[in-house]
């Protein structure tokens, strides 16, 4: 009667070492899942910062082009205003 008590013992420990090989297997594929949708989500991530980064570098250009509108707009404002004071100044007064 050994030799049944130890096909069953085998047996067990064959079941058992199946078990854990099954629990090992389910951990390692949770953990690549979990890895591939950790890859995925830094990939939309770099994705998103390379299209901000882009953004910005074309609102700083237009920021930039606006900034130098409005110089050439304040020079052109305070050149009409010189010639506006210099045609008053130099225009006769009609005293009444």
């Amino acid at each position: 009667m050994a030799h049944p008590d130890r096909f069953d013992e085998a047996l067990q420990s064959l079941n058992a070492a199946l078990e854990h090989l099954d629990s090992v297997v389910a951990e390692r594929l949770e953990r690549s899942s979990s890895l591939a949708d950790l890859e995925e989500e830094l990939d939309i991530m770099q994705d998103d910062r390379s299209r901000l980064a882009m953004e910005l570098d074309a609102a700083q250009a237009r920021a930039a082009a606006i900034e130098k509108t409005r110089d050439e707009t304040l020079r052109r404002i305070d050149r009409a205003s010189d010639e506006i004071s210099a045609v008053l100044g130099a225009a006769p007064r009609s005293d009444s």
